[in-house]
């Protein structure tokens, strides 16, 4: 069974409140982008999504980032993943990413996190983005037990839950 309906099309532009940023799915061509801004900010997505995925390393390379960006880009064509950068309007910068997963743990059948760059926390950009995920999902997305990891279920709480029985 898949996590997704196969007629279902996933967006590929979402403009943020506000103007100036939107949403796009990740690139392996987004590398030169997407290393500095993980790598930047490194030391607080550890403490995000360090102990879930293990990432990001202290020694991750450009050449490990274009791969995981080759393989999100890949599972994205796939419908088996989603991860949606967050780009200023010309795509001159990336500024943070939503990941939207099948469910690893019981409860939810869709499995949403996001993060910003470090510059970008407590912002008005960090503030349209946290409104508009939930909304987004609500009004685009198939899923009828959305869980939104670190807001409504913290990363630990979340770790302790039994795995998706389809996992």
């Amino acid at each position: 069974m898949s996590w997704l309906p196969d007629d279902f099309v996933h967006p590929v532009l979402v403009p943020l409140p506000g103007g100036g940023h939107h949403l796009r799915p990740i690139r392996e061509a987004d590398t030169p982008l997407d290393y500095p801004a993980v790598m930047g900010s490194r030391e607080r997505l550890w403490t995000i999504f360090g102990p879930a995925w293990g990432w990001p390393a202290a020694t991750m390379t450009y050449e490990a980032d274009q791969a995981d960006l080759l393989r999100h880009e890949k599972e994205i064509a796939a419908h088996q993943s989603f991860n949606y950068a967050l780009f200023d309007a010309a795509e001159t910068a990336l500024l943070g990413c939503v990941y939207i997963d099948p469910p690893e743990r019981a409860g939810a059948d869709g499995e949403i996190s996001w993060w910003v760059v470090d510059e970008l926390v407590g912002s008005k950009v960090e503030q349209a983005l946290d409104a508009l995920v939930p909304q987004w999902i609500a009004a685009e997305w198939p899923f009828e037990q959305p869980r939104f990891l670190g807001r409504e279920i913290s990363w630990s709480d979340w770790l302790a839950l039994p795995e998706h029985p389809d996992t």
